[in-house]
């Protein structure tokens, strides 16, 4: 399987890139900063160097050509203003979305966030509140399409712990932490499994294994 990865130098895509390299599949990270080119390789992927502030669909969707799925881990970061939660958060998924079906590329995942289908409350950090009312518009611009099989996962909040292997994963599981890892293993397992195409999935640390987990989601449709 050749899967694109758009924000390929995040360190959820970073860890995924690797799983799949690890398994012998090929994963591709778009960057947008040339230096982050040795940090993908050494995963075992291949960089390619794709700006989605400045590309255009046909640009995107050369770098997709020949994919057999497109992952959406990209994310404006923390340190950034309102203004970029629109412009990577929002636009930026919404241009990989258009891309990925011209290429042809139908298998679609999305790593969103949790709360992003209702309006912030007044009294939130008006950045973080961009960032949610961004990661929702992108979520319902993908759940709209009909040319892509997608999947959008709603991880917790994130952390840097090693994986446990082990995880709540429905579409309502309550908020709690998740390492960055079983997120990569999540999205990994979401990969292989199209039966899961159409679910919008919360997922945090818990007790059944991430196959189990990906399987019992499915059971559930």
């Amino acid at each position: 399987m050749r899967t694109v990865i758009a924000g390929g130098h995040g360190k959820i895509a970073l860890r995924l890139e690797a799983l799949l390299a690890d398994r012998g599949d090929r994963a591709v990270g778009l960057i947008r900063n040339p230096a982050h080119a040795d940090d993908v390789t050494a995963t075992g992927a291949e960089p390619a160097v794709c700006d989605l502030e400045s590309a255009t669909a046909d640009e995107v969707a050369r770098a997709l050509e020949g994919a057999d799925a497109a992952v959406f881990a990209a994310g404006a970061g923390p340190g950034s203003g309102a203004a970029r939660k629109e412009t990577v958060d929002r636009d930026a998924a919404i241009l990989f979305a258009d891309a990925a079906a011209r290429a042809g590329v139908r298998r679609f995942l999305v790593v969103s966030a949790m709360g992003v289908d209702e309006e912030p409350p007044a009294d939130m950090d008006p950045v973080f509140a961009a960032y949610l009312r961004a990661k929702g518009a992108a979520d319902a611009a993908v759940r709209a399409r009909g040319d892509l099989d997608w999947t959008i996962l709603r991880p917790g909040r994130l952390t840097d712990d090693p994986p446990t292997g082990r995880v709540a994963l429905s579409a309502h599981t309550g908020r709690s932490e998740v390492p960055r890892a079983d997120v990569a293993a999540v999205l990994a397992a979401l990969l292989d499994e199209p039966r899961t195409a159409g679910l919008t999935l919360e997922l945090v640390s818990g007790d059944t294994t991430v196959p189990d987990a990906v399987a019992a989601a499915v059971s559930r449709r």
